[in-house]
């Protein structure tokens, strides 16, 4: 079957749309090498470096509200090419900023970018891929994140670790790398912005958006380049046509039609759970976390550093094995091991000291917990949104549940520290543990099994699903 497939094509055009999770996961996670440094040196109060931490996010939700808007009417390519713009901004204006006013604009306009490229790279991998290989290449999308993640620290390291060879260099260079090395940090987001804005241009636009807008032979031209059998192309367009002649009406009825808001509401649902299992809280506050278990400041980190080596090193392995396991399978197997994982955690806290236990047994549950769930929710959540929504509307209603995953988001990052102080960190864990069932619940009761299925067989469940539940 491969030999009717251009994979090396397709891997090109995945790789090049996942360069937005990258930068998605870089502006994410760089911000933690800096707030002490700005905090300080803009005399920051503790609500103004909460501020300066979380305004990001109120770029990425607003970035999320609108980028399907904006797929659908601009196309995929264009509004990549926007988020690249924003993104490039963003780091330049962060690293010249002459006061926290004008950083906590630019450190917006960036997570403005972050939210356009969690729905429309995804969407677009999704849209080219075959469907035999549409769940490893979408989840390229979400690898490029935690390489991002780790890229981000490694770059605060070594910038920390080589400032004083600035210290005769021009008076700006100085200042970005030197002095105000906070700026170096922000600012070396540039060089992969300006990196993905260039690549754009080297890809097609999607061709399943373009027979959404009537330009055919375009799409015949790209999908030529996808599948190397005139048969197997014409087959794709024909698919795609018949599935758009189907949906009547405006895109706000077509997704407020029974079967499609189904979708749409189970897709948020996973999306807000996803949230509330653990994951972000693990990432944002592990320093904090393990330093409550009685580590050592260098040793938290250095187990943080742990945590990003084997999300990374996971999410690898689920990007291998997804087409073949299938995407049920994976969240069954991967949710299971976080809830006993999560539990083990919560009875560290309970009962750990007073039963002598190590904290390298804090350390293990921790690192089975982030394996079981890199190998399943995290690599499937993108996978799911991208797959489950018909073409003409399905950058809107990506927004739609995107805008829960990024609400849930801020919730989590608002309430761990409260809960953790409030409910104990044995309670929290217990919390997250809790949350893991009904996430089970709705992939098994309510969601197909979408491996190997094409983006029109999916719509077609949704549609007849509806129709027999009248």
């Amino acid at each position: 079957m491969n030999k009717t497939k251009n994979i090396r094509y397709v891997s090109f055009l995945s790789i090049v749309a996942a360069l937005g999770g990258f930068l998605f996961g870089y502006d994410t996670a760089v911000i933690s090498g800096t707030v002490s440094q700005v905090s300080a040196q803009f005399q920051l109060s503790a609500m103004q470096s909460g501020w300066y931490v979380g305004c990001a996010l109120v770029g990425s939700i607003a970035g999320v509200i609108f980028a399907g808007v904006l797929s659908d009417k601009l196309g995929r390519k264009k509004t990549m090419i926007l988020s690249a713009v924003l993104f490039s901004t963003s780091a330049i204006g962060c690293a010249i900023a002459a006061n926290i006013d004008q950083l906590v604009i630019y450190r917006i306009v960036g997570g403005i970018g972050i939210g356009i490229v969690s729905i429309v790279c995804p969407l677009y991998i999704s849209e080219v891929s075959p469907a035999s290989h549409r769940g490893r290449m979408v989840s390229l999308y979400q690898l490029a994140v935690t390489v991002g993640f780790l890229g981000a620290y490694l770059m605060n390291y070594y910038i920390s670790e080589n400032s004083l060879i600035y210290s005769s260099s021009n008076k700006t260079m100085m200042l970005i790398f030197g002095t105000e090395i906070w700026r170096g940090m922000l600012g070396a987001e540039t060089i992969p912005a300006l990196l993905f804005f260039v690549v754009i241009f080297f890809i097609p636009e999607s061709p399943r958006w373009l027979i959404v807008k009537n330009r055919e032979p375009e799409a015949f031209s790209i999908f030529s380049k996808i599948y190397t059998e005139s048969n197997e192309v014409g087959f794709q367009i024909n698919e795609t046509k018949q599935m758009l002649n189907s949906e009547k009406g405006s895109d706000w009825k077509l997704l407020l039609s029974p079967g499609i808001l189904r979708a749409v509401l189970i897709g948020s649902a996973i999306a807000i759970l996803g949230q509330f299992m653990g994951v972000n809280a693990v990432l944002y506050y592990g320093p904090s976390i393990f330093e409550s278990s009685g580590l050592s400041s260098g040793d938290s980190l250095f187990y943080q550093a742990l945590i990003g080596v084997v999300n990374m090193g996971t999410t690898v392995l689920a990007l291998l094995i997804i087409d073949k396991v299938g995407r049920k399978k994976l969240v069954y197997f991967g949710v299971t091991g976080m809830i006993l994982s999560l539990i083990m955690i919560g009875l560290y806290f309970l009962v750990g000291e007073s039963m002598g236990m190590k904290s390298l047994f804090l350390l293990f549950c921790f690192l089975a917990y982030i394996f079981f769930t890199a190998v399943s929710i995290s690599a499937v959540i993108f996978v799911f949104l991208s797959e489950m929504y018909p073409t003409k509307i399905r950058g809107l209603a990506m927004s739609v549940a995107g805008l829960s995953l990024w609400i849930g988001t801020y919730l989590i990052g608002q309430l761990t520290p409260w809960l953790l102080h409030s409910v104990t960190p044995a309670g929290t864990f217990f919390i997250f543990a809790f949350m893991c069932v009904p996430y089970m619940l709705i992939v098994w009761k309510l969601m197909p099994e979408t491996a190997g299925k094409s983006l029109e067989d999916i719509e077609r469940f949704w549609l007849k699903n509806s129709k027999e539940k009248r």
